[in-house]
Parts: C-alpha cells; sequence; structure tokens
C-alpha cells in the first residue's frame, strides 16, 4: 500500500499555527468506483479513511516500514515569520501615512 507522510498546513481561517505541530501519514486515494443502480461514486477502501498522527517524522516512517508499506514524504516549507509591534505604526521612521 501507498502511504504519504506530510505536516499539515495551518487552515486560511487562522492566523496561528495550530494543528501543525504532528506528521500524518494518510493512504493515497484508491480509485473510485461507480455503483451500476444508483451511479452514486464510491470505493471498498476502508484504509483511505485512515489518518495517523505522529510527533516526529522518523516515528511515522518507522511505523510505516513496520507495516511493510511504500512511502513519499512532503517536507513542510517555512514560512518567513517578521517580527511586529503594534508601536510601529506610529514611529517616526515609517515610510507611509499611518492616517487616513
Amino acid at each position: 500500500m501507498q502511504v504519504r507522510i506530510f505536516k499539515p498546513a495551518r487552515t486560511a481561517m487562522q492566523s496561528g499555527t495550530g494543528n501543525t505541530g504532528e506528521w500524518v501519514l494518510e493512504a493515497e486515494p484508491a480509485r473510485k468506483e461507480t455503483d451500476p443502480l444508483m451511479g452514486w461514486s464510491g470505493s471498498r477502501d476502508t484504509t483511505s479513511q485512515l489518518r495517523l498522527f505522529f510527533p516526529t517524522l522518523d516515528e511515522a516512517i518507522a511505523h510505516a516500514t513496520r507495516q511493510g508499506w511504500t512511502y513519499s514524504v512532503s517536507e513542510p516549507k517555512s514560512r518567513a515569520v517578521r517580527p511586529k509591534a503594534y508601536a510601529d505604526n506610529f514611529a517616526y521612521t515609517r515610510v507611509g501615512r499611518w492616517t487616513h
């Protein structure tokens, strides 16, 4: 079975980095089948619903190799954090206007 290991990105609805500290192991999606009677699409593969969380990348890789799964690792992209302060809005060295 092919699995992928990645670190989830933050959602667009939050400004912080919550729920991004753990590594996630999830199975690659299987081929969908169409039900001939109703026309619904689905899969018989229940492992596609499985998501495992690990605190470190090494533990996730160890679990995948112990189960005999082939895996691919997606490294997270680092984000540049610029320190800001509210007082910088009113500094004399500010380049632009600070009033409306």
